[in-house]
């Protein structure tokens, strides 16, 4: 990165606070595939002037995996633990790229004390797109089949489904909707901490159904709004050896890309 990203202690140590608290997550920290996700989304918000900070070494899992799998106690010792951080610093406004931290803060964290605005990337960047703040040129995209794969934690748990499309349509990409989209669609298999597990035995692992499904529909890109998601159908691809052909791709990254960032 060819410019720095300050920390909420560091902004605290002028007496400032940024616009928004990007969290970035245990995939987008150390995961080296979302790790593209998390330098596309700092690339934008730099080049626009968005003035926001990032907890560093200070963020914690949100838990959400601890809790999906059953150990309530756990969860809550990680999630009080980043409540009493964020409280700290008075945080209001939390951006993530992954659905699975947007819910768990979104919807669990004010029972135990913590309350904040929190929001998708892909809603954010929309916010900044209506502010007029974020222009999207897409024409490096033009006329390329794009199909996009609804996170659960997105869309049917949150109920969010136009903020990516709406993103998507700015590419002036054709976007083709999968059969199951929006309120009727697929897992990818990674929800409920399945992430972390082998899957049990069966006729076909679900991440395989799902990307058969998308690949019916020849797109040159799969779009994703989760890493998690992004993994899934990243082995499905390779799955059926169409990895040359077909790109996983987060939202973000087709908005840095069209923007030559």
């Amino acid at each position: 990165m060819d410019f720095n990203i300050k920390t909420m202690a560091e902004y605290a140590m002028e007496g400032k606070s940024p616009e928004v608290l990007f969290w970035v997550g245990c995939a987008g920290s150390f995961d080296d595939r979302a790790k593209k996700i998390t330098k596309a989304f700092c690339k934008i918000l730099n080049k626009i002037g968005v003035e926001f900070a990032v907890l560093g070494q200070e963020e914690s899992c949100t838990g959400d995996p601890a809790k999906r799998a059953g150990n309530e106690f756990v969860f809550q010792m990680m999630a009080m633990t980043n409540i009493e951080v964020l409280n700290a610093y008075e945080v209001k406004k939390i951006v993530t790229a992954c659905p699975h931290c947007f819910n768990t803060l979104k919807n669990e964290y004010p029972n135990l004390g913590g309350n904040y605005e929190v929001i998708h990337h892909t809603q954010f960047l929309r916010q900044l797109m209506n502010e007029g703040r974020l222009k999207i040129e897409g024409g490096t995209f033009k006329g390329r089949r794009i199909t996009f794969h609804d996170p659960c934690y997105l869309g049917r748990a949150n109920g969010e489904y136009e903020a990516p499309r709406e993103l998507l349509e700015k590419l002036d990409a054709e976007l083709i909707e999968m059969k199951r989209c929006k309120t009727n669609g697929l897992c990818c298999g990674a929800g409920g901490a399945q992430m972390f597990k082998e899957p049990e035995k069966g006729n076909k692992d679900i991440n395989i159904e799902r990307t058969e499904e998308a690949l019916s529909f020849e797109p040159k890109v799969i779009a994703t709004g989760c890493p998690f998601c992004n993994t899934m159908l990243t082995d499905g691809v390779k799955h059926f050896n169409k990895n040359h052909e077909v790109e996983v791709k987060d939202i973000v990254e087709l908005l840095a890309e069209a923007e030559d960032l």
